[in-house]
């Protein structure tokens, strides 16, 4: 019989199923079944409808590869690898194809789930883990409207089988999903489930204690948690707002734990948004699906956001129509920095809806390789010493997570003459080169103006004979250094006044102008920038300030400021660039 392409990945890839997964199918598929909903929950993803219409052309984009096969059934698709077979059966898709809602995605959602039920019910596939498997069942329970509408009694009975047959499974084996995120899906789907299909109600009570169990563990007194990704705190988020939302639909009262963390996490997110509305690009996350933070702020009910400080680990700055957000903590640490950066002290920065300067974000979804640079300390909007993260990978069964990180990274944060004040400084070179980073960022009341200065500083007598010795194996020519400050690539820059300044135009009509002090040499230089949902990375710019540390002390100024001829206000009108 000839193999199915998402068969194929079960041999090649770490996300196969292991022996207790097919034996908790095995007894999840010899319980009863339900034989309709509780309660109807409704639809509560947010999908792209331009992915929808994607899906529908036969454009078949997932952990960024591209299968163009027009006509295909889903799971006929040629499989590139384990990322793209998890994100098909995870079926958020279901999402994308909701957003559209007419007949043909309709018709599509129900012969893809019907034909997932045929092929994979019994526990074939990639996707009977407890990581995929919670998230599955959420949409299928959150979109059984669309997927049910018209359909046979033969199919309905398949469809409630087949659900319930996941719902026992989870029961069984949520436990076994990975701490984060996975283990908040397992366990909302889990509590789905047993509100909302008939019989499963005893199953419930226990998820609901567990996920209140999680809540405490993992989200911590300040809103965030172990990885430090904004984005996965985004999602985190989602899901609890999801899981209070039926809790209160079915006459339960959400745990107070429960609770808490949503009170606690909604302020840090609103800390973590730029001005344009998207998210901080750090540690792995992307911007956020477009209308997801909102939609999941409007349903937590919670007002206003952290004052401008520290939230996660991260530092604000706000005034007039610009944002400045700052990695000011130590990198998550142990296994929760497995998609961690170096990016301690790099900062981003956007103007009203237009980002300015940025991270180059995650390169997971373009291969190792993209994905290996992304986590380098040069792939951010900060110092780094030449060839030297201020982290580095470890080896062996720790190859992903970050060691030799930064141990001491203390900031401050007060009001300056003009405006606001962030002070910060790490430890990552001083066990290499004797080398503090001190970082001083000053943004004016009216947001026009953000003036920078960053030293490299060999504080004790200990770290002055490390510097010595760094000096020596460079034969007295300097510890080499380069200041980078990536563009977002909306952003255009040009070189003006004879090398001395970079002129930055903004689609919105804004003109800044970035100069520095002379003791390093500017210039322009490739970037680009990592965007989830693209085919391939994005060519842009970055500025870079490039120089050697001869002494204890090196400084370097720099500043950021809107032209005069910008109007403090201004209608932004300029279309975004479409997201392919």
């Amino acid at each position: 019989m000839t193999q199915n392409p998402s068969q194929r990945v079960i041999s090649e890839a770490a996300i196969g199923p292991m022996w207790k997964d097919r034996f908790a199918v095995r007894l999840a598929a010899r319980r009863p079944a339900a034989k309709g909903f509780v309660s109807q929950p409704e639809p509560r993803g947010v999908g792209l409808f331009a992915r929808g219409r994607q899906l529908m052309a036969g454009n078949f984009l997932f952990a960024g590869n591209l299968v163009e096969a027009p006509g295909a059934v889903i799971w006929d698709v040629p499989v590139p690898d384990a990322r793209y077979a998890a994100e098909m059966h995870g079926f958020q898709w279901l999402d994308d194809l909701a957003a559209v809602n007419d007949a043909g995605t309709r018709a599509a959602a129900q012969a893809w789930t019907a034909e997932w039920i045929a092929r994979y019910c019994k526990g074939k596939g990639p996707g009977w883990t407890p990581d995929l498997t919670g998230r599955r069942v959420l949409r299928w329970i959150t979109h059984a409207l669309m997927l049910l509408r018209g359909q046979d009694k033969p199919a309905t009975e398949a469809f409630y089988r087949c659900l319930s047959t996941q719902a026992h499974y989870l029961a069984r084996r949520w436990a076994a999903a990975s701490p984060g995120l996975p283990r908040f899906e397992a366990l909302t789907g889990l509590i789905y489930a047993g509100l909302s299909l008939q019989g499963m109600e005893a199953m419930a009570g226990p998820a609901i204690a567990a996920l209140a169990k999680e809540c405490a563990a993992q989200v911590d007194e300040d809103g965030g948690i172990p990885t430090r990704n904004p984005e996965e705190l985004l999602e985190v988020f989602t899901l609890l707002t999801w899981a209070s939302a039926i809790l209160r639909e079915t006459g339960h009262r959400p745990p107070d734990a429960l609770i808490a963390a949503i009170d606690r996490i909604a302020p840090t997110l609103r800390t973590l948004r730029h001005a344009d509305g998207g998210l901080a690009r750090f540690h792995g996350g992307g911007r956020g699906v477009e209308g997801r933070l909102d939609t999941a702020l409007a349903a937590s009910d919670v007002k206003g956001r952290s004052p401008d400080g520290l939230s996660m680990g991260y530092a604000r700055l706000s005034a007039g129509r610009t944002s400045v957000i700052i990695d000011a903590a130590r990198p998550p640490q142990g296994k929760a920095s497995a998609s961690a950066h170096a990016s301690t002290l790099a900062f981003e920065v956007t103007s009203g809806r237009r980002p300015m300067i940025v991270s180059c974000g995650s390169g997971v979804a373009f291969g190792p390789e993209w994905r290996q640079a992304g986590r380098a300390t040069p792939s951010h909007s900060t110092l780094c010493l030449t060839g030297v993260s201020s982290a580095r990978l470890g080896q062996g069964a720790k190859t992903d997570w970050l060691v030799d990180a930064p141990k001491a990274v203390p900031i401050q944060i007060a009001q300056a003459p003009d405006g606001m004040r962030f002070e910060g400084g790490h430890d990552g070179w001083v066990a290499s080169h004797g080398l503090t980073h001190a970082r001083i960022l000053d943004l004016s009341f009216d947001g026009r103006g953000l003036a920078g200065e960053d030293l490299l500083i060999a504080l004790e007598d200990a770290d002055q004979e490390r510097f010595d010795r760094a000096m020596t194996d460079t034969k007295l020519q300097g510890v080499t250094f380069e200041t980078r400050f990536h563009l977002h690539p909306e952003v255009d820059a040009t070189l003006d006044m004879g090398g001395a300044a970079v002129g930055l135009a903004l689609k919105s009509g804004e003109l800044w102008v970035f100069r520095h002090d002379g003791s390093a040499t500017m210039t322009l230089e490739p970037s680009v920038y990592l965007e989830k949902g693209r085919l391939r990375p994005r060519a842009t710019k970055q500025v870079v300030l490039s120089g050697r540390a001869m002494d204890y002390a090196t400084r370097i100024r720099w500043s950021l400021s809107k032209a005069q001829e910008t109007p403090i206000s201004i209608r932004d009108v300029a279309p975004d660039e479409l997201n392919l």
